[in-house]
C-alpha cells in the first residue's frame, strides 16, 4: 500500500537554521518516555533549533509534503530530535520520523508507536553525509492506514563531535570510575606522609568480551589472545538446539563442555545462547517437521535437557532468539509459547537472567518488525503473564551506525530499569576494514558511555575462513584494524598503574575505573600488599592501610 507523508493542516512549512553551540555545551539530555502521556512534556533542549511549543495537528498529504524545513545543515554534527505524537483513526500505528536531504535521500530518523488519545515519544535523529542546504522532516505512517496525526514538543539539537564526545566521557567518568582515597597509617594510627603508594588494576567490573567457537579449542595462541583481552564470552553456534542435537535423541554436550571448561580454568563469563530459535531456518531440520505433539514433547526435551545440564553455569540465557522477527514455535505451538519457554526456564535456573534477544532495534529504525517500543510491548506482554524479565538483548550487526539514534533507543530502553547488553556487535564486511574499524568504534564508544549498558558482546568469533562479519585479527593473530580498535579502547578503559605518595595527612586519591586493584605501599623498611574493590556507588571509596 502506498506510504503518505503529513503536513501541518494550516499548510505551513517552518523554516529552522542551523545553530552554533559552544564546546563546552550543551549536556546531552537522556530523559525519554516509553508509556503514552495525556499529556506531551515539555520540549527536550527547549526545543534546540525548532522554538515551537505547540501541538501541530497533521493530516494526510501526497508523498513529498514537508512537516519542517531545515536550512544549512553541516556533516561534521550530530542532530538529536525528539517529538511527542498522537494519532486518531486507528488505536494504534508505527509513525516514523524520516528525513529528506536536498530532494534525494531518506533517512529514519526514530519510530514510536503511537496511540489514540494519548501521547507517545519519539527519540533519535541523524548525521548527514554531506552539508545540506535544504532538508526536510516527515511523519509517516509505516502501513498507509488513513490516520490523522499530532506532534508536539517537537525538538531538534545539534551536537559537534567534540561537544558529543565530552558528553560520553562526562558519562564514563560517573558510571564506569570511582574516587577512591588511600588513609595510611602505622598500626597506632599514626598518619604516614611520604609513603610510596603502587596501585595496579587486575581486572575490569564491566564484562566485555566476545563470541567464540570451538575453534577455540586446542588453539593456544588463540586462547592466549582472547584471555589477554576478554572478561566475557558467547558461543557463536555450538550451544544451539541444531548442534547439540542434530538428530533426534542424539544429544552430544562434548563440544560445550570443552568450551565452558576452558572459561573457568581462565575466570571468563559466559551467556547462555540460545535455547530456542524462533527463525525456520535456524531450527533443526527434523524439528521443523513435527507435528505439533511432537514438537510440543521435542521442545521440552530440549529445555529441560539443556538446562539441568548448565544450570548456574551461564550468567544469562537468550531464551527465544528473534521473536519480533519470526514466530515458527508461536505458529505451531500456540500464542503462549514463548511464553511458556520463558517460565519454564525461569524455574529451571533461576539465578540466570533471561533475556531477549533481537536485531535491528538500534542498528536501523527502517526494520518496522524490530521498532523500540515493538520490543518494549513484548517485554510487558511477557511480565503481565507473570514472566520475570530481566534483561534486554541487543544485537548489534550495524552497517552504518547512527549514534543519535543508537542512543536515542538506548534512553528509551533505559526507562524500564533492565540491563542491557550489546550482545552481537559487529560491522558490515560490506564495508573495508578501515571503515569497519571507524564504525565500530562509534559502536563501542555509545554502549560503554551509556549509563543503561551492563555489558558489550563481539560478534567476532574466529574461523579458518575468517568471520560471520568482522574479524580482529587475521589467523596468526596479527591485529586487523577492528582488532586495533578494541585494543586501544581496553587500554583507555582500564586504569593501569598509578603511583605517588601520601600527603601530610597520610592520603593517597585517585579515580579509577571500576575492578579490583592490587595495592602496595611502601614506607621507611616496611611494605604491605593488600586489594582494593572500586564497585559502582555514588560516594567516594575510603580504605585505611596499616604499615
Amino acid at each position: 500500500m502506498k506510504n503518505y507523508l503529513f503536513i501541518l493542516c494550516l499548510g505551513l512549512c517552518l523554516n529552522f537554521g542551523a545553530s552554533t553551540a559552544t564546546e563546552d555545551g550543551p549536556l546531552y539530555d537522556y530523559s525519554a518516555y516509553t508509556e503514552c502521556k495525556s499529556e506531551p512534556e515539555d520540549p527536550l533542549y527547549n526545543g534546540g533549533i525548532i522554538k515551537t511549543n505547540e501541538a501541530l495537528g497533521i493530516i494526510n498529504r501526497p508523498i513529498n509534503s514537508p512537516v519542517f524545513v531545515l536550512n544549512n545543515l553541516t556533516s561534521d554534527t550530530i542532530y538529536c530530535f525528539s517529538s511527542w505524537v498522537k494519532i486518531t483513526g486507528a488505536d494504534s500505528a508505527v509513525i516514523k520520523a524520516s528525513l529528506t536531504v536536498d530532494n534525494t535521500t531518506f533517512k529514519c530518523m526514530g519510530t514510536v508507536i503511537a496511540k489514540n488519545g494519548c501521547w507517545s515519544f519519539l527519540k533519535g535523529g541523524f548525521v548527514l553525509d554531506s552539508p545540506s542546504t535544504c532538508a526536510f522532516i516527515h511523519f509517516q505512517n509505516s502501513d498507509g492506514q488513513q490516520i490523522d496525526i499530532s506532534v508536539s514538543s517537537a525538538s531538534l539539537q545539534p551536537f559537534t563531535y567534540q561537544q558529543w564526545k565530552m558528553n560520553q566521557q562526562n558519562m564514563i567518568n560517573t558510571e564506569r570510575k570511582r574516587f577512591a582515597t588511600l588513609h595510611v597509617s602505622d598500626v597506632d594510627g599514626n598518619r604516614l606522609q611520604g609513603a610510596k603508594v603502587v596501585v595496579k588494576q587486575v581486572s575490569r567490573d564491566f564484562p566485555f568480551g566476545s563470541a567464540i567457537a570451538k575453534t577455540i579449542l586446542g588453539n593456544f595462541p588463540y586462547q592466549n589472545w582472547f584471555v589477554e583481552r576478554f572478561n566475557a564470552a558467547v558461543f557463536e553456534n555450538e550451544l544451539k538446539w541444531y548442534s547439540t542435537e542434530p538428530q533426534p535423541g542424539q544429544v552430544n554436550y562434548t563440544i560445550p563442555d570443552q568450551m565452558l571448561k576452558f572459561l573457568r580454568k581462565n575466570q571468563i563469563i559466559a551467556r547462555g545462547h540460545n535455547i530456542f530459535w524462533e527463525d525456520p531456518k535456524n531450527t533443526p531440520s527434523w524439528v521443523r517437521n513435527l507435528n505439533p505433539p511432537d514438537l510440543k514433547s521435542a521442545v521440552k526435551s530440549r529445555i529441560q535437557s539443556l538446562m539441568s545440564k548448565y544450570r548456574n553455569e551461564f550468567i544469562h540465557w537468550d531464551v527465544d532468539n528473534e521473536m519480533l522477527h519470526w514466530d515458527f514455535y508461536e505458529q505451531k505451538l500456540g500464542p503462549n509459547a514463548s511464553l511458556e519457554f520463558f517460565e519454564t526456564a525461569q524455574k529451571l535456573d533461576p539465578l540466570a537472567r533471561l533475556f531477549m534477544n533481537e536485531f535491528n532495534v538500534f542498528e536501523t529504525c527502517d526494520d518496522l518488525n524490530s521498532t523500540v517500543d515493538g520490543y518494549v510491548e513484548r517485554l510487558r506482554e511477557l511480565g503481565e503473564y507473570g514472566v520475570l524479565m530481566d534483561g534486554i538483548g541487543l544485537e548489534g550487526h550495524f552497517t552504518v551506525p547512527n549514534p543519535a539514534l543508537i542512543r536515542g533507543v538506548l534512553d528509551k530502553l533505559g526507562t524500564l530499569d533492565l540491563p542491557i547488553w550489546l550482545t552481537e556487535v559487529d560491522i558490515s564486511n560490506s564495508l573495508d576494514q578501515e571503515t569497519q574499524a571507524k564504525y565500530l568504534e562509534v559502536v563501542l564508544r555509545e554502549g560503554f558511555s551509556h549509563p543503561a549498558v551492563n555489558g558489550i558482546m563481539l560478534w567476532t568469533a574466529l574461523h579458518p575462513s575468517g568471520c560471520y562479519q568482522m574479524c580482529l585479527t587475521d589467523n596468526n593473530f596479527h591485529n586487523l584494524p577492528a582488532g586495533d580498535v578494541v585494543d586501544s579502547l581496553l587500554k583507555e578503559w582500564q586504569t593501569g598503574v598509578v603511583e605517588g605518595e601520601t600527603d601530610d595527612h597520610g592520603v593517597f586519591s585517585l579515580s579509577g575505573f571500576l575492578g579490583e586493584y592490587e595495592v602496595t605501599v611502601s614506607y621507611s623498611n616496611r611494605t604491605t600488599n593488600s586489594t582494593l574493590s572500586l564497585c559502582h556507588g555514588d560516594e567516594t571509596k575510603h580504605w585505611n592501610v596499616h604499615l
